[in-house]
C-alpha cells in the first residue's frame, strides 16, 4: 500500500498556516504598503498629518515666544489651511475610495502599485510645502504644484473606474469624482494666485476646496456609509438615507462655496452687505438645525451602545454645530459691525466634524482590514475625546479674549499629541500583515 497519503498528511501538518506565517512575519515592511490601496494611502496620510501637526505646534510656540524665531516666506496661516485641506485628507480619501470604490461601482480594483507615484507626489509635495514656506516662496509653490499634479492623477484614476462601471447606482461615486475635480481646480487656482501675488484670491480657492471638495466627499461618504454602519451594528435601526437628504447637504456646501466668492474681497458695501449677512445667517441657522435633526434621526443617541459608531455620529453632529455657530457669527457681526466667532465655526467644521469623522472612519477601516475587531478600544476612544477637547479649546480661542493665545497653543499641542499617537499606532499596522492571515 502506498504511503503517499500519509506523507502528504504529514507535510500539511508541518506546513505553517497563513495565520502562522503572518505571526512569524510580524516585522514592519515597506513592501506591505503595496498589498492594498488603504495601506499606502493611509500610511502616507499619517506621515503628512503627523508632520503637519508637529509643524503647526512649533508655529504656535514661535508666535508665543521669541525662542524659535522662525522665518516665513509665506503666511503660516495660509500654509496651515492649505496642508489641512489639501495635504493628508485627500490621501485618506484615496486609501478609502480605491478600497471601497470598486465595490460601489462593481469593477475590478486597481493594483496599489498604480497609486504609488501619484500618492508619493501628494505626500512629498505637502511636506516640502511646509518646509519651503520658511525658506523660499517659489520653492514652496513648486512643491504645491507637485501635490496638485498628484491629486489630478489620482482623480483621473478614480474617474477611469467610474467610466468602466455598469452599476445602476453611481450617484455617490460620481459626486465624489466631481468633488475631486473641484479639488484639483481649487488647489491649482490657489497655487497660481499665490504666484501672481493675490492672497485674497488664494484664500478663496482654499475655502472653495474645503467646502466644494473635502466637505462634499465627506457628505457623499457619510450619506452612503453612516446609515449602513448603524443598521449593521444596531439591527433595530433601519438604514434611512433618501437621496433628498444628500441633495440638501450638497446644497449647503454649494451655498458656502458661493459665500466664499461673494465675500472674498470683504463684505458687500452698504445695504447689500447688510442683506447678505442677514440671508447667510438665517440660512446657516436653518441648515444647521436640519443637520442636527438629521444626526438624531440617523441614531445619534442609540449609537453610544457602540463606541466606534458613536464616534462617527458625533463627528457628523459637529457639522450641524458648525453651521449653527456660523449663523450665530453672522448675526453677531450684524449687530457689532465686524466678524465674530468666524474662526470658531470654521474649526467646529474642520476639527470637530472632519477630524472626528476622519479618526472614526480610518480607525474602522484600519481595524477591519488588518484583521482586528471592529471596535474602538480604550486608546482610540481616549484619543477621540481628547480631540473633542482640542476642538473646544480652538473654538474658545476664536473668541479673541485675554486667554486666546494660550488656548490656541493648548489646542495645537493637544492636536499634535493626539494625531502623533494615532498616526504612529496605525502606521505600524499598515506595514505588517493582517493578524488573521487573510490577504490585503
Amino acid at each position: 500500500m502506498s504511503d503517499r497519503p500519509a506523507i502528504a498528511l504529514h507535510a500539511s501538518a508541518v506546513r505553517p498556516s497563513v495565520r502562522e506565517r503572518a505571526l512569524v512575519d510580524a516585522h514592519w515592511r515597506a513592501g506591505h504598503l503595496l498589498l492594498a490601496p488603504h495601506r499606502l494611502g493611509f500610511f502616507l496620510a499619517m506621515v503628512v498629518l503627523v508632520f503637519a501637526a508637529g509643524w503647526w505646534a512649533l508655529v504656535q510656540l514661535d508666535r508665543g515666544s521669541a525662542v524659535l524665531n522662525l522665518p516665513y516666506a509665506i503666511s503660516p496661516s495660509l500654509v496651515h489651511g492649505t496642508v489641512m485641506t489639501f495635504g493628508f485628507i485627500p490621501l485618506f480619501f484615496s486609501g478609502f475610495l480605491f478600497t471601497a470604490g470598486p465595490k460601489w461601482l462593481g469593477v475590478a480594483p486597481l493594483a496599489p502599485r498604480r497609486l504609488l507615484v501619484p500618492l508619493l507626489m501628494q505626500a512629498t509635495g505637502s511636506v516640502l510645502w511646509l518646509i519651503s514656506s520658511h525658506l523660499n516662496g517659489l520653492l514652496a509653490l513648486a512643491a504645491l504644484a507637485v501635490a496638485c499634479a498628484g491629486l489630478a492623477w489620482v482623480t483621473a484614476l478614480f474617474w477611469s473606474m467610474i467610466r468602466r462601471s455598469q452599476a445602476e447606482d453611481q450617484v455617490h461615486a460620481r459626486t465624489v469624482g466631481a468633488a475631486c475635480v473641484v479639488g484639483c481646480l481649487s488647489l491649482g487656482g490657489l497655487t497660481l494666485s499665490l504666484l501672481l501675488g493675490a492672497p485674497a484670491v488664494s484664500r478663496a480657492f482654499l475655502l472653495t476646496g474645503l467646502w466644494g471638495f473635502i466637505v462634499v466627499v465627506y457628505l457623499a461618504v457619510a450619506h452612503r456609509m453612516i446609515p449602513f454602519f448603524t443598521s449593521g451594528a444596531l439591527p433595530f435601526i433601519h438604514a434611512w438615507r433618501p437621496f433628498w437628504v444628500l441633495w440638501l447637504m450638497l446644497a449647503v456646501a454649494c451655498f458656502e462655496v458661493a459665500a466664499v466668492w461673494v465675500e472674498f474681497d470683504g463684505l458687500l458695501p452698504g445695504a447689500a452687505g447688510t442683506v447678505w449677512v442677514a440671508v447667510r445667517g438665517v440660512f446657516e441657522l436653518l441648515a444647521g438645525s436640519v443637520l442636527l435633526w438629521l444626526a438624531v434621526i440617523w441614531g445619534l443617541v442609540q449609537s453610544f451602545k457602540n463606541r466606534l459608531l458613536a464616534m462617527l455620529h458625533m463627528g457628523f453632529l459637529w457639522l450641524g454645530v458648525s453651521l449653527v455657530l456660523g449663523g450665530v457669527s453672522q448675526v453677531l457681526s450684524f449687530w457689532q459691525g465686524g466678524p465674530v466667532l468666524a474662526l470658531g465655526s470654521l474649526h467646529a467644521l474642520t476639527m470637530g466634524c472632519l477630524a472626528s469623522l476622519m479618526l472614526a472612519m480610518v480607525t474602522r477601516v484600519s481595524c477591519g482590514h488588518s484583521g482586528r475587531a471592529l471596535v474602538a478600544d480604550r486608546i482610540a476612544w481616549s484619543l477621540f475625546w481628547l480631540l473633542q477637547v482640542a476642538t473646544l479649546l480652538r473654538i474658545g480661542g476664536a473668541a479673541q479674549g485675554r486667554l486666546a493665545g494660550w488656548l490656541l497653543l493648548a489646542a495645537a499641542l493637544l492636536w499634535a499629541g493626539v494625531m502623533g499617537v494615532w498616526g504612529v499606532r496605525l502606521g505600524v499596522w499598515y506595514g505588517r500583515l493582517r493578524t488573521d492571515g487573510r490577504p490585503g
